[in-house]
């Protein structure tokens, strides 16, 4: 089991310290470590893994790397995986409050966020392009997507409110999809 908690945490301490922008951004490198190479859980799991995450308190990444944690080295594998994403991140951010505030007005230094906002909207994107690519067809998810983004985007609905309704209304959709097969 110490040769997991050990492969995890280094696993995920490569995620935390190559991936800027949060959790989404994080989505595809998690893919391709934790899907593609290391095999430890299938594309359908992680797209539940991913919903969960997103569902639950807390950063994605953090509960992502819990519950995949969990799943491949149990509740060891689950501590490993988590303390491997978060390390570097409290790394990064205390270095870089230490040094900010003497660089800050620095132009290089405005370049390179500019450059790495760009970098984080582009792995968000491509997050969202392999989620979709993966998800369930048919109408309900077209209609559940687009009723959402209309909520929180034009009318400010919380996205807590939306997320429940979307859980509530799969919940219904499956529970009825279920008598009928």
């Amino acid at each position: 089991m110490m040769n997991k908690g050990k492969e995890l945490f280094f696993t995920f301490a490569k995620i935390g310290f190559f991936t800027f922008g949060g959790g989404y951004a994080m989505i595809p490198l998690i893919e391709k470590e934790v899907v593609d190479k290391k095999r430890w859980i299938s594309n359908e799991e992680l797209l539940d893994v991913i919903a969960i995450s997103e569902s639950t308190p807390g950063p994605i990444a953090v509960n992502a790397a819990t519950f995949i944690g969990k799943k491949t080295g149990g509740l060891t594998g689950a501590f490993c995986a988590t303390f491997g994403v978060v390390l570097p991140s409290f790394i990064i951010i205390a270095a870089i409050s230490y040094f900010l505030e003497a660089f800050r007005e620095l132009s290089l230094v405005r370049y390179a966020l500019f450059g790495i906002r760009a970098g984080v909207l582009a792995l968000i994107l491509k997050a969202l392009v392999s989620m979709f690519g993966q998800s369930n067809k048919g109408a309900l998810p077209y209609i559940l997507m687009t009723a959402s983004a209309a909520a929180v985007i034009f009318f400010d609905v919380n996205a807590i409110v939306v997320i429940i309704a979307c859980a509530l209304t799969g919940i219904i959709y499956s529970m009825i999809r279920g008598r009928e097969q």
